[in-house]
């Protein structure tokens, strides 16, 4: 008696694993990392106008040292950067919302800003050193801005009072020093992927008061 052999087709690769296997010539170790992170970004979160920057090229063309090895192992300093504007603000230093509530002013009056996220994989050792590099480059890769104030709006008195505040707390960090998130995906033994961010602030970071 003959018997027939039922064979599963293999099911098609996710939208994830082909973005990933388009890249997978870039040369860098951490790609699939970074795109897993930007992928979370702009289909869980809503980000947009993304932007992968790397960080691992020498500052001066006659200078051949790099700021960041090429990362070789989890443990080396990410090259990578991703940045890309969220739905929502992400975070809003205390003396910095007390001046907007004095202003008459909310989030949603603010235009929406860049910002910047570190793509890493749990269990990735990271110094204090290597975070301060990060920092660093953020303002070689993208400086800061200041939006401009549409004439019609409402509130533009209020709204470029507001930034031109912003500018000298930036200088002065009054309002806190620069800020990242550190996305860190689960990619362990028995990891679903789940993606992870904490915010990170360069320099103290002043107590709340209730």
């Amino acid at each position: 008696m003959s018997t027939k052999r039922f064979e599963q087709p293999c099911p098609e690769s996710s939208a994830l694993s082909k973005l990933i296997e388009s890249a997978s010539a870039s040369g860098n170790p951490f790609s699939a990392t970074t795109l897993q992170i930007l992928h979370n970004l702009q289909h869980q979160h809503l980000w947009t106008s993304l932007q992968i920057h790397d960080i691992s090229a020498p500052s001066d063309a006659t200078d051949t040292t790099p700021k960041f090895p090429i990362a070789t192992s989890p443990d080396d300093t990410a090259p990578t950067l991703i940045s890309g504007i969220p739905p929502h603000r992400v975070y809003t230093h205390p003396d910095e919302q007390l001046y907007m509530l004095e202003q008459g002013l909310r989030e949603d009056d603010l235009k929406p800003e860049r910002f910047f996220v570190i793509p890493t994989a749990q269990g990735q050792q990271w110094s204090l050193r290597r975070m301060a590099a990060v920092f660093d480059a953020m303002s070689e890769v993208q400086p800061v801005e200041t939006p401009m104030v549409e004439k019609d709006n409402g509130k533009a008195k209020q709204l470029a009072k507001y930034y031109e505040r912003r500018e000298k707390a930036h200088e002065t960090k009054e309002w806190g020093g620069k800020r990242v998130l550190l996305a860190m995906v689960d990619k362990g033994m028995g990891g679903e992927g789940t993606v992870v961010y904490y915010v990170v602030q360069e320099g103290e970071v002043k107590p709340r008061q209730n």
